[in-house]
């Protein structure tokens, strides 16, 4: 068996699939599945997760590639179901070490993969753009793209006909009967995907725990409506950029209202750009100006649209409630409105900046108030109708915390998928399926890899453990010269102090510490005193023991020793 098997089952020899789900299945990101067969393998998503607050420092989570790595010779396409970060963050990172393999999607995920990563430089992957209802082979596999809804163009499920069997990849949907595009789902083709037999379906659980449906989207235009016919003074809409329906409800009411509209921020100005070049945004471009015209117009006039839903520190409306926005400053009387629900974890980013732009006097309304946001995500009524489109034999919930998608398979079990053919799984299961059986034969590596500035992979547990205990009790550092011929201290110690005491009002505290640092060294034998990494370990016991008495406190202690 290969290094990454760990505790999967050699393939059999006989035709079969396997599902490998990497990432998305116990958690909200990160989403990646493997299809493989006897000779061929395709990935669909590549997406990437934010940190948590564990994770001190690091910037973003990405997946654990190895899997695929170890069968690169297999690696025929990464098929995207659409351009949300969760299913495209990841692309620039396994787009290094597979450079030669297609990526395939619809032509506004491709564009949005490429503003994404422009930093990133992709110009030497392959890009393959296909339409809803297309069909494109690799190898044993065929990928059927079928059109339903979401909240960014260009989505798409995906059934995959296999030697052994049909897998339905239903991407994150909704079923919207009145879209803004006008284009509901493709529920007729969904449907006869289910009559001619689907083996395994894969479904989106993220709001599996929401009873009823999701709202439409033009729910969003009647609140948007109220807002705009209610404001007296300029608007700020916060959107995930790629909500490209969002931005054109937002443009919509702009014109209606007799509003100039300013984009801020590189990532929204990119999907203006592509998404407009592509047809999916329709704006008059005497309505768009640039941020730098804002004041020159009455406040009665002007919308803003601009990242920072989920309070990232670095987006536009995060910097604007702290005042750290060159282009553009809230003022009292502005109203803000916040058109998207928290990404579980980042609740209390997100009630911050509020906070902050009610300190500015700004009117907020965020989450569900006034309906001014509603839902990409099927609720339970919608999940219900997909499985009965369907009808799969076997069932597997993905994309949601893993209480997502215990609830999302008892779903399944009410439209009357047998219980023993409900998985739910891992990150890292290994799930396979022949004419015969389909089980799950093991676990492979499904675990987190860190971005960390330029290092990928190089922050594990051991250094966020090491992060964490700075973050809680600080530093300490002591700095000594000895002469290890004579076996006596000739400078120091010295006590360098970071986030244990405050150092204007610790001189006292210090001086003591130096005191019994003294004396402990004294007390320290010729042979130990000659021996650096014997004497590092005195200090370390003697100051950890003497900070804990005074302040209740476990600093990181780290003695620099030098020998003269």
């Amino acid at each position: 068996m290969s290094s990454d098997s760990l505790t999967v089952a050699p393939p059999p020899a006989e035709p079969y699939v396997r599902i490998v789900p990497l990432g998305g299945c116990g958690e909200i990101g990160r989403n990646m599945t493997v299809i493989e067969t006897n000779d061929d393998l395709v990935v669909v998503d590549c997406g990437l997760m934010f940190p948590d607050d564990e994770m001190y420092g690091v910037d973003i989570v990405i997946n654990d590639f190895t899997y695929v790595r170890e069968r690169a010779g297999k690696l025929r396409a990464l098929l995207v179901t659409h351009g949300h970060e969760d299913h495209i963050g990841g692309i620039p990172y396994f787009a290094r070490e597979f450079a030669e393999v297609p990526i395939v999607a619809t032509p506004l995920t491709v564009a949005l993969i490429k503003a994404k990563s422009r930093e990133q430089q992709l110009a030497d992957s392959e890009f393959s753009q296909v339409q809803p209802g297309d069909r494109v082979r690799f190898g044993s596999i065929e990928a059927e793209f079928i059109h339903v809804n979401h909240s960014v163009s260009g989505a798409c499920a995906i059934a995959l006909r296999t030697p052994v069997g049909t897998i339905f990849h239903s991407g994150d949907f909704k079923f919207d009967q009145t879209p803004i595009d006008g284009k509901p789902a493709d529920f007729a083709r969904i449907a006869r995907i289910g009559d001619e037999g689907v083996l395994c379906m894969l479904s989106d659980s993220t709001n599996a725990e929401r009873p009823g449906h999701t709202l439409s989207e033009r729910i969003v235009g009647e609140a948007f409506t109220t807002i705009f016919s209610h404001a007296k003074g300029r608007i700020v809409v916060a959107s995930f950029a790629s909500n490209v329906p969002r931005i054109q409800q937002t443009v919509d009411h702009a014109v209606r209202f007799n509003r100039k509209i300013a984009f801020l921020g590189r990532s929204m100005r990119n999907v203006v750009h592509f998404a407009g070049e592509l047809g999916y945004l329709k704006i008059p471009p005497e309505t768009v100006i640039r941020s730098e015209e804002v004041d020159e117009y009455p406040p009665e006039r002007i919308v803003v649209m601009t990242t920072g839903s989920q309070g990232e520190p670095m987006s536009g409306l995060t910097r604007m409630s702290v005042r750290d926005y060159k282009q553009f400053r809230i003022v009292p009387g502005d109203t803000v409105v916040i058109s998207a629900t928290p990404i579980p974890g980042n609740e209390k980013s997100v009630h911050k900046t509020i906070n902050n732009l009610v300190k500015l006097g700004a009117i907020v309304i965020h989450g569900t108030d006034g309906r001014s946001h509603v839902s990409g995500h099927a609720s339970q009524e919608e999940l219900l109708l997909m499985l009965n489109l369907v009808r799969p034999e076997f069932f597997v919930p993905i994309h949601g915390e893993y209480r997502m998608l215990a609830q999302h398979g008892r779903l399944a079990v009410q439209t009357g998928v047998e219980p023993g053919n409900v998985f739910v799984v891992e990150n890292g299961d290994v799930l396979e399926f022949t004419h015969e059986y389909g089980d799950k034969v093991g676990k492979t590596y499904g675990g987190h890899v860190f971005v960390d500035g330029s290092g990928i992979g190089d922050v594990g547990e051991a250094v966020l453990r090491d992060r964490k205990a700075l973050s809680n009790d600080g530093i300490m550092m002591v700095v000594l010269a000895i002469d290890s011929e004579e076996a006596r201290v000739i400078a120091g110690p010295d006590l360098i102090s970071k986030g244990v005491f405050y150092i204007p009002e610790a001189d006292g505290v210090l001086d003591e510490l130096r005191a019994e640092l003294r004396a402990t060294i004294e007390d320290v034998s010729v042979d130990a005193m000659r021996d650096v990494n014997t004497m590092k370990e005195h200090i370390r016991s003697a100051l950890s023991r003497a900070v804990h008495a005074r302040t209740k406190r476990r600093p990181v202690v780290i003695p620099v020793v030098m020998e003269v």
